[in-house]
C-alpha cells in the first residue's frame, strides 16, 4: 500500500457516494480498492511503469473551482465551434442550464442521470484499472450526456480539464449514444503544474450509431495523469478514436473496447510523443466477443532522449467471435539511443475463421534523410520537424475536423522542437 492511496481510501470513507444512486457501486469499488495491491515492478500491467511518484504524495482535494487560480489553462481550439465543458480540480465550472442544446441531446450532472444512465454507469470500464476504482471512490460530480436514438448532433463536445498546483483532479463522464445516432466527443486535458489526476469516460453505443471520439492527454513536467476511455458497442456501431498523449512524472492510459453487437468496427489512431525524461504508458484492450466485427489500431510513439515510453496492446477474440478481421500495429521511432521503448502487441485468439495480424517496430532517426535536408541548407531542428511529422503524418491526415487538424499540427510542431536531442 501507499501513503497516498491509503488517504485515498480513508477520504472514500468519510465522503461516501456523491449522489444516492451510485452508493453500490460506490461501496463495491471501495471494497476492491482496498483488496487490490499497489503495483510494483512486479505487476505484468506495471512492470515498466514506475508508481513512485505519486506514492508517497499526500491526497489533497483542492474543491476550487475558479480560472483564475489555474496554473495550466487549456488551450482554445481555434476554429473548432463546439460546446466545452470544463472542470476545475475535478469540479463542474460550467453551468449545465445555460446550455442551449437541441431536442434529443441533454447533458446533465449525475443528480439528474436516468434510470437508463444509472444502469449503464460503471458497466463499461473494467474493475482491473487501479486508478479506475480510485476514480470511482473520489469523484464528487461528473456528467452524462446523452444522445437521443436517430439524432445527428453536428456540434462536438469538448471536456476540458484545468488543473492547479499540488491539487488533485477526479472527474467522470458517460456518454450514451442511442441508436442511428451521430456525435462528435473531445477529452482534453494539458498542463505540467505538479498535481494528480484521474479521468475516466464510459461510451455506450448503440446499433448503428456512429461516435467520433477525439482524448488529447497532453500532460507534462510535474504533472501526474492516469484515465481511460472505454467503449461498448452494439450491432452496427461505429468508434474512430484519436488519441494524442504526451509524457510527464507519470501519464498512464487505458482504453477498452467490447463488442456486444456483430458488425461492429472500431478504428483508433494513436500518437504519443516524449521529451527529454518524461514517461508515457499506453495501455488497449479489445474484446472481440461476438462474430463479424472489425478492429483497425495504428498507434505511433517518438520518443526523445532518456524518455521512456511503454506500448501494451491486447486483442482477445473469443470463442464465438468468427469472422473476425483485427490488426494492430505499433511504429516507434526513437531518436536518442538513451530513450528507451517496451512495446508488446498481443492477439489471444479462441476461433477459427479470422484473419488477425499485429507487429511492432522500432526505429531511429535515419541519418541518410537527415544528412539530405542539412545539405539542402534547412536547419537541423527544422528537419527533424520535418522527419517527425513524416512518421505520424499519417494519422494526422486520418483527423476529418479540420479545425483540430490545424490545431494539432501546431501543437505538435512545438512539442517536437522541445524534443530535439542536443
Amino acid at each position: 500500500m501507499s501513503q497516498w492511496l491509503d488517504q485515498v481510501i480513508a477520504h472514500a470513507e468519510k465522503t461516501g457516494a456523491p449522489v444516492a444512486w451510485q452508493e453500490t457501486k460506490h461501496t463495491a469499488s471501495l471494497n476492491a480498492l482496498k483488496q487490490h495491491n499497489w503495483p510494483t515492478r512486479k505487476s505484468e500491467s506495471w512492470r515498466f511503469t514506475s508508481l513512485l511518484p505519486v506514492e508517497t504524495r499526500d491526497f489533497v482535494m483542492n474543491k476550487t473551482a475558479d480560472l483564475n487560480s489555474v496554473s495550466d489553462s487549456v488551450s482554445a481550439i481555434a476554429g473548432l465551434d463546439a460546446i466545452d465543458i470544463e472542470f476545475v480540480n475535478g469540479q463542474l465550472l460550467t453551468d449545465l442550464n445555460q446550455l442551449s442544446l437541441p431536442d434529443g441531446v441533454s447533458i446533465c450532472g449525475f443528480s439528474n442521470a436516468t434510470d437508463d444512465s444509472q444502469k449503464a454507469f460503471n458497466t463499461i470500464k473494467p474493475e482491473k484499472h487501479l486508478f479506475g476504482l480510485v476514480n470511482d471512490t473520489v469523484i464528487d460530480s461528473g456528467i452524462i450526456v446523452s444522445i437521443a436514438n436517430n439524432v445527428e448532433f453536428a456540434t462536438p463536445i469538448r471536456f476540458v480539464h484545468h488543473v492547479t498546483e499540488n491539487s488533485e483532479n477526479h472527474s467522470r463522464i458517460l456518454v450514451n449514444v442511442g441508436e442511428n445516432a451521430k456525435v462528435t466527443i473531445i477529452e482534453h486535458g494539458e498542463g505540467s503544474a505538479s498535481s494528480v489526476n484521474t479521468s475516466f469516460a464510459e461510451y455506450d453505443v448503440k446499433a448503428s450509431a456512429y461516435l467520433q471520439h477525439y482524448r488529447f492527454a497532453l500532460f507534462s513536467g510535474q504533472a501526474i495523469h492516469a484515465g481511460g476511455s472505454h467503449f461498448r458497442l452494439a450491432e452496427h456501431a461505429k468508434v474512430e478514436s484519436t488519441v494524442v498523449g504526451f509524457g510527464s512524472a507519470l501519464s498512464r492510459l487505458d482504453m477498452d473496447v467490447i463488442y456486444t453487437g456483430e458488425q461492429a468496427n472500431a478504428f483508433i489512431n494513436a500518437m504519443y510523443l516524449l521529451a527529454e525524461g518524461e514517461n508515457f504508458d499506453l495501455q488497449t484492450t479489445i474484446e472481440h466477443a461476438v462474430p463479424n466485427c472489425t478492429t483497425t489500431e495504428n498507434v505511433r510513439g517518438i520518443v526523445g532522449d532518456r524518455a521512456k515510453a511503454n506500448f501494451n496492446g491486447r486483442i482477445h477474440i473469443h470463442r464465438d467471435a468468427q469472422k473476425t478481421l483485427a490488426e494492430l500495429n505499433n511504429r516507434n521511432l526513437l531518436l536518442s539511443r538513451r530513450g528507451q521503448i517496451n512495446t508488446k502487441p498481443e492477439l489471444e485468439i479462441y476461433a477459427d475463421d479470422v484473419k488477425c495480424a499485429h507487429g511492432a517496430t522500432v526505429a531511429e532517426i535515419e541519418e541518410k534523410a537527415l544528412y539530405y535536408l542539412l545539405s539542402r541548407g534547412i536547419k537541423r531542428s527544422q528537419a527533424l520537424i520535418m522527419l517527425n511529422f513524416g512518421f505520424i503524418q499519417e494519422l494526422i491526415n486520418d483527423i476529418e475536423l479540420s479545425a483540430i487538424n490545424l490545431w494539432l499540427t501546431d501543437v505538435l510542431r512545438e512539442r517536437f522542437s522541445l524534443m530535439e536531442v542536443k
